[in-house]
């Protein structure tokens, strides 16, 4: 057998992530032991069903593993099982999110969900103003999303509230992927309550800040909590539905049979790596960083002189707003950051009049390199560099002597294998 062609893909993978920075908020390192766990031989197994109520026989071991993910998850949000119904069988958080509007609703009802030029996500209902159907939960549902304030970039409430009496949604979304600030769940929740809708919260982005105590949750307000698991909870391409217990067989009917056959056990094994990795001190110290960095990574590039989405951070991500200046837009800025080793994302930004695939902004996040061991002196260096870059307008020597500060810092902070 020629495995040369894989070999050869594995090795220049690990090197990029190697000798390159990452910047892209969603991604992250995993532990060498939560990576060997999604290779372990629960990658054998076929596991339909709900614990104890398989429809395959050997699932004894798999039945203590999912029960164990419960008990991890609930001791990470500090829930109670008598309350709280978890699921971690959904092969990812836009799945997940689908699932919750499958069990809850039935079709044709209503979903209001964050706009997505404004941060919000695909899966919470988006579509095209034209409503064309782009995505399927817009095909099945009436779905009407909400807008940021155009000069705050911050969600109305007042606003939200009197859009919410008027459409009367089913299913109230907060979260998504690039609105940088808390959220007021209590809000929210009220808000829905007030036109008996149900609340759920995407806390994809956020939900290691939570579980590593530096970030707010949305517990006991939200009726269900949807997250992936890749991002800063660093562990493994999967997610979680964390909902009131009354609401548990709705949502486990939802994913399977709904929509997914047997889940990834070797996810779920590597989903419980993580968490024993989420609940130590250690992580508690990284959850924070995350957002110490974030924090003067937004100031850096303020005191470049460059505009910040709603003028700032709460969280692990800023979103640049390049309407104001002239020159190369976010998506060549992208390249030509990734040309000095600094990896990232271009993004639309709030009442964005470009289109997603060219927009007007570029997104950074600190998880990934809060991984590799940055502080706050070296987000303040790093951001610096990618000033440097965006000043560039494109200028390879410019570009090049900005790599070679990324090359310095790559190899002080080299990718850790373990953390804890």
């Amino acid at each position: 057998m020629d495995t040369s062609r894989t070999d050869a893909l594995l090795a220049a993978e690990q090197k990029r992530q190697e000798n390159s920075l990452c910047f892209i908020a969603s991604e992250n390192h995993v532990s060498k032991r939560v990576m060997n766990a999604i290779g372990s031989v629960f990658t054998n197994k076929y596991s339909e069903g709900e614990p104890r109520k398989r429809y395959y026989q050997g699932n004894s071991v798999v039945d203590d593993l999912e029960e164990y993910v419960h008990d991890l998850v609930r001791q990470g949000f500090g829930l109670s099982a008598d309350e709280w119904h978890v699921n971690p069988k959904a092969l990812s958080a836009g799945v997940a999110n689908f699932c919750v509007e499958n069990g809850l609703l039935r079709p044709g009802q209503k979903i209001m969900g964050l706009y997505l030029y404004d941060g919000g996500h695909l899966s919470h209902g988006w579509d095209m103003d034209d409503k064309r159907g782009v995505t399927i939960g817009s095909r099945i549902f009436d779905s009407l999303l909400y807008r940021v304030d155009e000069k705050t970039h911050l969600i109305d409430y007042d606003k939200l509230a009197v859009q919410a009496k008027e459409f009367k949604p089913n299913l109230l979304i907060t979260g998504g992927t690039a609105y940088p600030r808390e959220i007021d769940h209590k809000r929210m929740k009220d808000i829905a309550a007030s036109v008996g809708a149900y609340y759920m919260a995407d806390v994809a982005h956020e939900a290691g800040l939570m579980i590593g105590k530096a970030f707010p949750d949305p517990f006991p307000h939200a009726d269900v909590v949807t997250f992936s698991t890749q991002k800063t909870l660093r562990g493994p391409r999967a997610s979680v539905i964390i909902c009131r217990k009354e609401l548990g067989d709705q949502i486990d009917r939802a994913i399977f049979p709904g929509l997914q056959g047997g889940p990834f056990d070797h996810h779920i094994f590597a989903l419980a790596c993580a968490l024993e990795e989420a609940l130590t001190p250690q992580f508690k110290e990284y959850a924070a960083q995350v957002i110490k960095n974030a924090k003067v990574m937004a100031e850096t590039l303020q005191k470049r002189g460059f505009v910040l989405a709603t003028g700032g951070t709460d969280k692990h991500l800023v979103v640049v707003d390049f309407r104001d200046r002239t020159g190369r837009l976010p998506k060549k800025l992208c390249e030509d950051l990734e040309a000095a080793g600094i990896i990232c994302n271009y993004n639309t930004v709030p009442h964005d009049p470009r289109k997603p695939f060219n927009p007007s902004g570029l997104r950074l996040g600190t998880p990934a390199t809060t991984t590799r061991g940055f502080k706050e002196a070296d987000t303040v260096e790093i951001t610096n560099l990618i000033a440097d870059v965006f000043e560039a307008d494109g200028d390879a020597e410019k570009i090049a002597k900005a790599g070679e500060g990324v090359a310095k810092l790559c190899k002080k902070f080299p990718v850790p294998e373990s953390f804890v």
